[in-house]
């Protein structure tokens, strides 16, 4: 018994990067080599030294390079009962949108897409834990913790690239619903407003209009008018961290249940009518498949509990 335990004991590893892997972070590269492991276990074990690149040691942020020779540590993975798969059943059955390059899921609010930041395990490890023969597993972008809606994960690594180049040039079409504090006064409004992020005492993380930030482009259309609330889409041009919340919050229309940039009192009235979550809800996203050359164009409803909300405010 003891010499089988001593056999099934993790050992060192020598991992050599194929062409098709090259440009992913180190820490991205390592979590598809051990699955079920924390981010924050990952970004430990690099921090110490543990993980060495063609012998040498590396920070996060290094991207693998096809050939290299990366050392991954022994790591045991507990093999009693996994907190990860509790949410799965319900995750698995939220896909709106799977072919053999890439999935989207229809994200539930309160899931943060990886782990880390006090969090265990996310949306990534959760399919990760689930589906342990995929060979590639990567998240495509990023959604809040408390935003809802479509979330792109690749299941290959030359969908994740084409992918990820079509959001620098903007070709992602990205479209969100949220309720907004106020009447809406006019139509479509588009807010150019330039975000700065900062990080306050105890870590807590802010983002800030500021001209010395970097460009950030919302475009609000109103669709439901209500006297004292407007149900409102947000085009999403660029993708800044908080960036709908702290536009609209600039523009004088809070959203609905923000707790950080958003009104108190206008939150406290949200839950009078049940509304106990931040109404963002990343509703469409089109883009396009290259290896298929197809357009992919994927919409997400509303989860039960916002569109409750909204029928008892209407």
């Amino acid at each position: 018994m003891a010499e089988q335990a001593a056999n099934d004991y993790p050992r060192v590893r020598q991992v050599l990067v194929a062409a098709d892997e090259a440009g992913q972070r180190i820490d991205n590269f390592l979590a598809r080599h051990l699955k079920g492991v924390p981010k924050s276990h990952i970004y430990r074990i690099i921090r110490r030294g543990e993980v060495r690149v063609n012998s040498g040691r590396i920070r996060a942020q290094y991207k693998v390079r096809g050939g290299d020779n990366v050392r991954i540590p022994p790591v045991r993975v507990s093999t009693k009962s996994k907190p990860v798969a509790r949410p799965l059943a319900g995750l698995e059955e939220r896909i709106v949108f799977e072919n053999s390059r890439c999935l989207v899921l229809n994200k539930p609010s309160g899931l943060a897409v990886h782990g880390g930041s006090g969090v265990s395990f996310g949306a990534i490890e959760a399919f990760r834990a689930a589906r342990p023969e995929a060979p590639y597993l990567e998240l495509a972008h990023r959604l809040d913790r408390d935003t809802s809606g479509c979330l792109v994960i690749a299941k290959r690594r030359s969908f994740l690239r084409s992918f990820q180049e079509q959001l620098r040039a903007g070709s992602v079409i990205k479209h969100y619903l949220a309720l907004v504090g106020g009447a809406w006064q006019g139509g479509r409004r588009t807010v150019n407003a330039a975000l700065r992020k900062n990080t306050l005492q105890g870590g807590e993380r802010m983002v800030r209009v500021d001209e010395t930030g970097k460009q950030a482009t919302s475009v609000f259309t109103p669709v439901t008018r209500l006297p004292a609330e407007t149900l409102v889409e947000v085009d999403l041009k660029t993708g800044r961290t908080h960036q709908i919340r702290v536009h609209a919050a600039h523009i004088g229309h809070p959203l609905a249940g923000d707790g950080k940039y958003g009104d108190a009192n206008f939150n406290d009235a949200m839950k009078s009518h049940g509304l106990r979550r931040l109404f963002l809800h990343a509703h469409y996203l089109e883009f396009l498949d290259v290896a298929a050359d197809e357009k992919v164009c994927v919409s997400a409803s509303l989860d039960n509990d916002l569109k409750a909300a909204m029928d008892r405010i209407e």
